[in-house]
């Protein structure tokens, strides 16, 4: 397996640090605000990753955090006039509905950064003790000039940088680019005892802290969205470093949903929000257009390609419907070389999914023909176990049971449908064959394609 490290900036072979396991730790959401498609993406594009690496026989331990404190927490309690804690207990749960509707695979441990306190301190009190950290006035910052590698992550150098603005307390910094590792605290703020007295952490040592506690010292992958590159990632590589880890081995980062162009955020409003666009479409058709684009590429998102995106889908289940009426349930194999070898070319998923259409292809040829049996059932076979690698298999127990389907209303179009293929029918027997191609061709118009076969007359949606 290749896969493009963000630190090399090249693609270079993978290969676990223990055989046989993979550790990865992926910065989750700051909790104060309900996620958009954007926010989701990078959930949904390491959780395909897993699930690829399980289905080569890998053992996964996928950590992803929750960010719990911050000042975007606190300035949303304000806003909602109540407190930091239950605006970050309300958006977690916001943010673990929207996982789940996307079938997103829970991960190994998911921490939040209040719970790790202790591990902070102890990183920090390392940091100052080796030189790299200092403490001032009750706040406690990274030196970035101690590093010599500060910048090598992103690109870039100390004396191109920016302050880092990240606390009230910029006058207390021997060098302005510094960044806050732990902030003391004000009137009114939540807070906890420290050496250097009460305060709260900085948003960059939350995840060196965590990443430690759960993965060690040295772990594969650390993961994320572009946008966290800097400063938050080249942070976490020189606190992590400095206090004598080997930290990530590789890092990857997922590109951004756009709209317009312009990297998709929540001023956009909450017509974006999960919780909405899985009313216009099912939660398995947005997965499936989410995942569909190549994790390292901005995906711009429209309706209009949502629902082209959910169109090209249906043709997918169809074939997987109509293929396991006849040979009923089959048992998901092992995947073809050629959709492995795009997997393992850096999560190539659009290659992948070139091999699974010519699979889909092939499996209505067999359909057409009226070839069923072993043929049929291997066909079936093969595309249901490249969609689950995906998370998008419509026959998983998962999405068998949160199909977003109404039922009493699914009857009702099916029974309306039905009464004009028996009008059709009817008038094909009495040789009306105007009237029968009227029927077909209305239906046809509102998106409805009849076929028919030896088993009778079958319908499915065309949008």
């Amino acid at each position: 397996m290749r896969l493009y490290d963000t630190a090399t900036r090249a693609v270079r072979d993978f290969t676990p640090l223990t055989p046989g396991q993979v550790s990865i730790y992926v910065c989750g959401a700051t909790v104060q605000a309900a996620p958009h498609v954007g926010h989701i993406r990078s959930g949904l594009a390491f959780d395909v990753l897993a699930r690829w690496l399980r289905a080569t026989g890998l053992d996964v331990t996928l950590v992803r955090n929750v960010t719990d404190i911050d000042d975007k927490i606190m300035a949303k309690g304000e806003i909602e006039n109540r407190p930091w804690w239950a605006v970050a207990a309300h958006y977690e749960r916001e943010f673990a509905k929207a996982y789940s509707i996307l079938g997103c695979t829970p991960p190994t441990v998911e921490p939040r950064a209040t719970g790790h306190i202790t591990q902070m301190v102890e990183l920090m009190e390392t940091l100052i003790a080796r030189g790299h950290a200092y403490a001032s006035e009750g706040d406690v910052y990274f030196d970035v000039r101690s590093f010599a590698p500060y910048g090598s992550l992103s690109g870039q150098k100390i004396d191109d940088l920016l302050p880092a603005g990240d606390s009230a307390g910029e006058s207390r910094k021997k060098d302005p680019r510094d960044f806050a590792l732990w902030k003391s605290a004000k009137p009114g703020e939540p807070s906890w005892p420290t050496p250097w007295g009460n305060g709260r952490p900085g948003w960059h040592i939350e995840c060196s802290a965590m990443a430690q506690a759960y993965l060690g010292n040295a772990f594969d992958i650390h993961g994320g969205g572009l946008d966290l590159v800097f400063p938050h990632h080249e942070n976490e590589v020189a606190q992590s470093k400095a206090a004598g880890q080997d930290f990530a081995n590789f890092w990857l980062h997922n590109a951004w949903v756009t709209t317009s162009g312009e990297k998709m955020s929540k001023s956009l409003g909450n017509s974006l929000l999960v919780t909405e666009v899985t009313k216009r479409v099912r939660p398995i058709e947005l997965r499936w257009y989410l995942a569909a684009a190549h994790y390292r590429s901005n995906l711009e998102f429209s309706d209009a390609a949502l629902s082209e995106s959910a169109v090209a889908f249906g043709r997918i289940e169809n074939f997987i419907r109509r293929a396991s009426e006849i040979v009923g349930d089959v048992a998901l194999g092992v995947v073809s070389d050629e959709f492995a070898a795009a997997m393992n070319e850096d999560l190539n998923v659009p290659a992948a999914l070139a091999v699974l259409h010519e699979a889909v292809g092939k499996g209505n040829t067999l359909l057409a023909n009226g070839i069923a049996g072993d043929e049929l059932a291997a066909a079936l076979a093969a595309v249901r176990t490249m969609l689950d690698v995906l998370g998008v298999d419509p026959l998983n127990d998962f999405w068998q049971a949160n199909s977003g389907a109404d039922d009493s209303t699914d009857a009702v179009i099916d029974g309306l449908v039905q009464q004009q293929i028996a009008a059709r029918t009817a008038a094909k027997q009495d040789k009306d064959y105007a009237k029968a191609d009227a029927i077909r061709d209305q239906l046809r118009e509102l998106g409805i394609a009849l076929e028919d076969s030896a088993d009778g007359v079958r319908w499915t949606l065309e949008k």
